[in-house]
């Protein structure tokens, strides 16, 4: 069984910054190295929409909306993944889901934590 807690989310002023962090909880044996980790976003009356996404070796990838702004990252042996967001903006305000890739068919969720950046 495997646990995602997010946390960092807070309030901000736009040309902010937070950082995000998903710190996971698996079995002993669960390799976490291996499991893509992702970080996506849902803004109210809005569909959850993908962000960025982090493979075991380090390969990161950026939807347009965050690229240059948003950096995914990941340290292993803390078994815990980061989102570091500069120069927030109002647009992304929403709840931010981190996800565990692979491990299951539809991946596994943490519960979210909330961002808002203010005008």
């Amino acid at each position: 069984q495997v646990q995602l807690v997010e946390s960092g989310g807070g309030l901000v002023h736009a040309g902010g910054s937070l950082k995000l962090s998903c710190v996971v909880s698996a079995e002993p044996g669960t390799v976490f190295s291996i499991y893509p980790m992702a970080w996506y976003r849902q803004a109210p009356g809005r569909e959850r929409e993908w962000v960025a996404r982090i493979f075991g070796a380090g390969s990161t990838f950026y939807s347009d909306s965050v690229k240059d702004r948003f950096t995914i990252s990941r340290v292993n042996a803390r078994e815990t993944a980061y989102l570091e967001m500069r120069n927030l903006q109002p647009d992304d305000t929403a709840v931010y889901f981190c996800k565990m890739e692979g491990f299951t068919e539809s991946g596994v969720w943490g519960q979210g934590t909330q961002v808002t950046v203010s005008s």
